[in-house]
């Protein structure tokens, strides 16, 4: 049973930066389609991005697009976010996801990921 494990979280001023990671464990890392969501209260939970296997493909939510990048490190199993820019909409609890290993295609839908996380909290005061 794969487990997902956050972390970076934290609070920052509104044009601050903040890296999350998300350690992949009990499971083979490369057959994972990965992705970050968040939630903010009273909110449905939102896309934030997503990595292919290999770490070359990516794809973020319009709101992120050109201010956080996802990343993968093999040596250590673990998906990064790095946010820069960072605006009082972006607070929420950030989740990574995993498809089905073995699954190659991205998806910005929650309902394709299988295990999750347990969050880590952003919070961005103006």
């Amino acid at each position: 049973q794969v487990h997902l494990v956050e972390s970076g979280g934290g609070l920052v001023q509104a044009g601050g930066s903040l890296r999350l990671s998300c350690e992949l464990s009990g499971g083979t890392f490369s057959r994972y389609v990965m992705a970050w969501f968040r939630q903010a209260p009273g909110k449905e939970r939102e896309f934030v991005a997503t990595i292919s296997r290999s770490g070359i493909d990516t794809d973020y939510g319009d709101s992120v697009k050109g201010r956080f990048t996802v990343s993968k490190d093999y040596a250590t199993n673990t998906m990064s976010l790095q946010m820069t820019n960072l605006k009082p909409e972006d607070t929420a609890l950030y989740y990574c996801a995993v498809r089905m290993p073995g699954i190659t295609n991205l998806s910005a839908r929650s309902a394709d990921y299988y295990s999750w996380g347990q969050g880590t909290q952003v919070t961005v005061s103006s």
